[in-house]
């Protein structure tokens, strides 16, 4: 597959990779350099909720209502 370049270095991604990718107007794409060219992959942000990962681990075994009022501060 194959796209053509600008003048103004603007590049149409065809439709298929779009739809390949998920990507929709708005989202990123990234440009990783490899030993025989570049590779493009969809930017992928960082989710508001991964800082809570593995949060409750450590919690197993407690009364799940007794976690929530801790959590709330009562």
């Amino acid at each position: 597959m194959e796209a053509k370049l600008t003048s103004k270095g603007q590049l149409t991604i065809p439709k298929l990779i779009r739809e390949r990718l998920g990507i929709k107007p708005g989202d990123e794409v990234e440009f990783v350099e490899e030993t025989d060219g570049y590779l493009m992959k969809k930017r992928v942000g960082i989710s508001p909720f991964d800082k809570y990962l593995g949060y409750l681990k450590g919690k197993a075994g407690e009364d799940p209502d007794q976690i929530i009022e801790t959590l709330r501060g009562r």
